[in-house]
């Protein structure tokens, strides 16, 4: 039987009262005992405080221990004392990104095809608004269906207080200003900063969607490579390497982009500038520092002359 005492990270959270507590495993050795099976031990003495709400570390440390990591490994012996903190109530990842990339695939057909709501009286849509509004639909729609069939995430949950934040950067500025901004009558088939202009040309806007294209089927093939390696169930981490991962380590994060800007080069719109500049600062500073991540677990062994995201730049 493996014994080991849990005591709280800290303040004591509010849903496991009666921390210290001795969790106690019949028939288990310390080598063949995980995390997890702390965890789970845990949320029986104590229900509200379920897996997903604790972060185990060894006691005086600051490193989470993952689920998956056994006792004997991270030098937990048979007695000995863990710590362990409450992160507050949960949400899946999944579940986070579905609703993010929900919000517009509502906001833009209310705002295209209700322009009385909005603006009093009917719009007439440019070759432009049609376009766009086809490729933005497109592009959540396939943001949805990665989330469930491709994504294989790192992490099972996060803060249940994030869905709002996440969930804002994309109802609000690529949902609702986007929406309000490209869907009205300023850019509509009569409005003069359209009409007779190079955004009222089917050559231009064929070139701009075509590169579009390829930057989002780009974006999906490096998702896919990245589905390939991690297997399911697991957490694994492996050098990427294939279509786009020789010059940057996160490409998918490029060619959205890339994606993007085409959006802003189509209309000029000052709300598509705006989250241009929003989501590509966030992406850089996630590759940014899941670059280093992967320069510091792999050392030597992960290629020199990878970039961040930028290819040549950074």
């Amino acid at each position: 039987m493996v014994s080991v005492t849990v005591v709280p990270a800290g303040k004591t959270p509010s849903v496991a009262r009666g921390l210290p507590y001795t969790v106690e495993l019949p028939g288990k050795q310390v080598q063949d005992t995980t995390v997890r099976d702390i965890k789970v031990a845990l949320a029986k003495r104590f229900p509200k405080f379920y897996p997903a709400r604790q972060k185990i570390t060894l006691k005086d440390h600051r490193d989470t221990l993952q689920d998956e990591v056994r006792l004997v490994d991270a030098g937990v012996t048979d007695g000995s004392e863990v710590s362990v903190k409450d992160l507050g109530h949960q949400i899946s990842w999944k579940t986070v990104f579905l609703v993010e990339y929900g919000g517009p695939l509502v906001i833009h057909p209310l705002v295209y095809h209700f322009p009385k709501l909005f603006w009093g009286g009917p719009v007439y849509h440019s070759t432009l608004q049609r376009f766009v509004y086809a490729l933005v639909m497109i592009h959540f729609t396939k943001r949805e269906l990665e989330t469930l069939f491709v994504h294989r995430f790192s992490h099972d949950t996060m803060p249940l207080t994030n869905i709002f934040k996440n969930s804002a950067h994309y109802h609000i500025l690529s949902g609702l200003a986007l929406a309000l901004s490209i869907y009205s009558p300023s850019f509509g088939a009569t409005s003069p900063y359209i009409r007779g202009t190079i955004r009222d040309d089917p050559t231009f806007i064929w070139a701009c969607t075509t590169v579009w294209i390829f930057a989002e089927v780009s974006n999906l093939i490096t998702h896919i490579n990245l589905r390939k390696l991690r297997p399911a169930g697991t957490r694994k981490r492996a050098i990427p390497y294939g279509y786009g991962f020789s010059l940057v380590s996160f490409p998918n994060y490029f060619f959205e982009s890339v994606a993007w800007f085409t959006i802003v080069v189509m209309t000029g719109s000052f709300a598509a500038w705006i989250f241009l500049v929003v989501a590509v600062g966030q992406m850089y500073i996630w590759a940014a520092k899941k670059h280093r991540a992967y320069k510091k677990e792999f050392g030597s062994a992960y290629p020199k002359g990878r970039k961040a995201m930028f290819p040549f730049i950074a």
